[in-house]
């Protein structure tokens, strides 16, 4: 888990590390999409709240999940505190996760 504060000013990546294994062995779940929700309180997300997001392609073992926050595009989040939900889609399988917090300033 991650506590991570942010100016309402900035436009930047919310980056969220990842590792994943297969029967042991390093899988790399960049072909995998990857959503986040910014939630406020104890809320769980539903369709509207995922946000799609993008993989930082450096190579693993621990991999980035990432989404753009911040008013110069990306997810427009107001002044608060927000508990951040991590959803990857894979094949069979959805993991959906709680991962950290974030403040915006």
């Amino acid at each position: 888990m991650f506590n991570l504060s942010i100016s309402s000013l900035s436009t930047v990546y919310v980056q969220v590390p990842v590792s994943a294994t297969f029967n042991g062995i390093i899988h790399d779940p960049t072909a995998d999409t990857v959503q986040m929700a910014f939630m406020t309180g104890t809320a769980k997300p539903s369709g509207p709240d995922w946000h799609t997001g993008g993989w930082d392609t450096a190579p693993g073992p621990v991999y980035s999940a990432q989404v753009l926050i911040g008013p110069s595009g990306g997810v427009s989040l107001a002044v608060g505190v927000y508990t951040v939900w991590l959803k990857i889609t894979d094949s069979p399988e959805i993991p959906v996760d709680t991962v950290g917090f974030l403040t915006i300033e």
